[in-house]
């Protein structure tokens, strides 16, 4: 009878595995963030290309169809906040120049606070910007990269949708038979989950949106209801974004208007529409079939940005959700799945069966 591999075999095994992982998904970063995009819209716009199969509309056309709609709803959200942005761009000297008395300001404070001349100040700044230079490059052309990428996309979800079929097919039969319904039923369960997510997400940022707007115009923050938008778009990344989100019209406020009353005005508001949020809003909105633990999603978040950016904040939830289903339905793997998950016991349980209350 042969001997089991040791644990420090096992664990430099599976460690050397994740360090692999890792690097790959790293390094197609380019390739792999356009293609899961595509992936969860083609999954968002499955049931509507269903109904214009239904309706016996041939497939190529079905599709077409679908991301046609889908390309005047997005063109719509695109139009209104360009024609805001191109408003925002008229303050932008206004601003400059705010934001210059308020550098000053913050300088001369700083040289009667802590003794650094103002000299000293400018060098630490440009020695900073200069570190920082080939970052902001880095950036800039990656922000290229995924635009260009972009294009691809609707190619990516038209195949998506096209070779839906075969790429169902595939995953049955490199099972064995008697997986088939386990298959079947993780398949279904992970469209189920994301679909609702997903779904639920865009209802609450609207929500979230109008809630934000209202309350920065009631403050008479200037383009309160770009802001607004954008504090929704940045919220949809769990615990992280809705932190964010605060700052944009914080800064907004101290930019173009006098004294602090207006910023506490915002950060106020934000807790409260924070707290209805959290709540209400997603308990009874975002009612997703799989959910994660807040300490689970801090952590895959974080990670998900550390690996891919804030592309990887938004991936990260539905990447740790599939593994979750996963997980739930295979016996070696059921407690890592309740690890992950929400519900937490009210003892734990000893190696030899007995249980005790949780101190």
């Amino acid at each position: 009878m042969t001997q089991p591999d040791p644990f420090y075999k096992k664990i430099t095994i599976i460690l050397f595995g994740l360090i692999l992982f890792v690097y790959v998904l790293s390094m197609l970063a380019d390739i792999l963030i356009p293609l899961a995009f595509s992936g969860l819209i083609a999954i968002l716009l499955n049931p509507l290309c269903n109904q214009f199969l239904i309706l016996r509309i041939p497939k190529v056309l079905s599709i077409l169809l679908t991301l046609l709609i889908a390309f005047i709803l997005l063109g719509g959200l695109f139009y209104f906040l360009s024609s805001q942005i191109i408003q925002f761009g008229e303050m932008i000297p206004q601003l400059k120049y705010k934001l210059a008395q308020l550098l000053t300001d913050l300088q001369q404070y700083v040289e009667h606070t802590f003794g650094i001349s103002i000299q000293r100040q400018t060098q630490l700044l440009k020695e900073t910007a200069t570190g920082n230079r080939a970052l902001v490059s880095q950036t800039v052309s990656g922000a290229l990269g995924v635009f260009g990428l972009l294009f691809l996309m609707p190619v990516y979800v038209f195949l998506l949708l096209f070779y839906k079929t075969l790429i169902l097919n595939f995953l049955f039969e490199v099972f064995a038979r008697k997986d088939s319904q386990s298959v079947a039923d993780i398949l279904q369960e992970t469209k189920s989950a994301i679909q609702s997510y997903v779904v639920g997400l865009l209802i609450e940022a609207s929500i979230v949106a109008v809630l934000n707007a209202t309350a920065l115009i009631i403050l008479g923050v200037p383009y309160g209801i770009l802001l607004g938008v954008i504090g929704a778009i940045l919220n949809m990344i769990p615990y992280i974004g809705g932190l964010i989100a605060i700052i944009l019209p914080v800064l907004m406020a101290t930019v173009t208007k006098d004294g602090y009353t207006t910023q506490l005005g915002i950060v106020g508001a934000y807790a409260v529409i924070q707290f209805i949020d959290n709540n209400i809003l997603v308990p009874r909105i975002v009612s997703s079939k799989v959910q994660i633990n807040a300490l689970v999603s801090i952590i895959v978040v974080l990670l998900g940005g550390a690996l891919w950016g804030v592309a990887g904040m938004f991936l990260a939830i539905l990447f740790v959700a599939f593994l979750k289903i996963i997980f739930d339905r295979i016996g070696v793997l059921k407690p890592w799945g309740k690890l992950l998950g929400y519900q937490v016991p009210p003892h734990h349980r000893r190696r030899n069966g007995e249980t005790s209350k949780v101190k």
